[in-house]
């Protein structure tokens, strides 16, 4: 089995000068070849939910317009006074020909929270093929039909990489740089090479598979289930990934340009008695390059910012990124959804005690 990933917008593309830009444009927002309603899976598309967050109506309404023959739309929440559900029930009224329902409690599989709010739906899912998708999750009409597509016979799971849509503000410039370069330079590296590199935040599954594994309850002890998933599928964020994978401890910080630049300086100054600084400034210098050439492949377009705040931005990100990092390690506590957990080897987590929950699931 293998991942592969989908675009992670559908805009139209800018005119190419490089021929590596105009090659990943064409990879990375390839076309999909057509295929007859007839001959494209249902799809049961499960959404968690918990709280109300300003565009969560906005974010939920574009699944609801999805150009799909055959989808359900399994929503859940995990208590009957979660102010979500009445954006739900808003939506469903609004759209009566999509199918879709509502699932209100949880059945505690595990510390995980979210799969425990997705175990219900999944089990009344009625189709094999089934997406898992965060609420903050925004869908273009044809997003479906082009992850559908990529689900071919040796394929087990589909990925979109993440972005961020333009909001004002530099915080919303600095989410953007980091999804735009770093992140996506780190998810389409990884997919070529065939490493594990899955985020959860919206992604297409093949049931069967998934049930080989345990299915969906199996990995409730897991805090970053989507990654332990796509590492089932293979075999048949930065104190969490530390967790699940220990060496990254070492070597991702070596990974980053600041780093890498400052130890590389000093080998080739060692070496070859090159400046250390030239060699230094050179680097950061091609980083960046790079860096730009990959965001305005993800973007599509026009920059929706400055270049001058693209340069802030991208600085602040690579000078704070290393102390991200070391803070990051010395703490083994995460805060998720109003919940703490303190994280294990393995990704394994403990959940300090609290009430049990409502366990009982109504549908609506």
């Amino acid at each position: 089995m293998r991942a592969v990933y989908v675009n992670p917008q559908n805009t139209h593309p800018p005119g190419c000068c490089l021929r590596v830009q105009d090659y990943r444009l064409r990879h990375l927002y390839k076309k999909i070849e057509p295929v007859p309603d007839e001959e494209l899976p249902g799809v049961s598309i499960i959404k968690p939910l918990t709280g109300v967050d300003p565009h969560l109506k906005s974010n939920l309404e574009t699944f609801f317009k999805l150009k799909y023959p055959r989808y359900e739309l399994l929503f859940s929440v995990q208590s009957e006074n979660d102010p979500a559900i009445l954006v739900v029930k808003s939506l469903i009224e609004s759209y009566p020909k999509v199918d879709a329902k509502l699932f209100i409690g949880i059945q505690v599989v595990g510390p995980n929270g979210k799969v425990n709010n997705m175990v219900k739906p999944y089990e009344a899912a009625k189709y094999d093929a089934i997406v898992i998708s965060d609420s903050g999750i925004k869908m273009e009409e044809s997003t479906l039909t082009e992850m559908v597509a990529e689900l071919t016979p040796e394929t087990g799971l589909v990925l979109q990489m993440p972005f961020v849509c333009t909001r004002k503000g530099f915080a919303s410039v600095y989410e953007q740089v980091y999804f735009g370069t770093m992140q996506a330079r780190n998810c389409l590296s990884a997919n070529a090479v065939g490493i594990n590199c899955s985020t959860g935040m919206s992604c297409l599954l093949r049931r069967d598979v998934l049930d080989r594994e345990g299915g969906l309850a199996a990995f409730g002890k897991y805090l970053a289930e989507d990654y332990f998933i796509a590492k089932a599928f293979l075999k048949q964020w930065a104190q969490l990934r530390s967790s699940m994978i220990p060496t990254l401890i070492v070597l991702e910080p070596l990974s980053e340009c600041i780093v890498m630049g400052v130890a590389a300086s000093w080998a080739v100054q060692y070496l070859f008695d090159f400046s250390a600084m030239g060699y230094f400034l050179l680097h950061v210098l091609l980083w960046f390059l790079l860096d730009f050439l990959m965001f305005s492949i993800v973007v599509r377009g026009s920059l929706p910012f400055s270049k001058f705040e693209f340069l802030v931005a991208w600085l602040l990100r690579e000078i704070l990124s290393p102390y991200v990092l070391f803070t990051s390690h010395r703490n083994q506590t995460v805060a998720w959804r109003n919940k703490k957990y303190k994280l294990k080897w393995g990704g394994v987590i403990d959940e300090p005690k609290t009430p049990a929950p409502l366990q009982s699931v109504s549908v609506v």
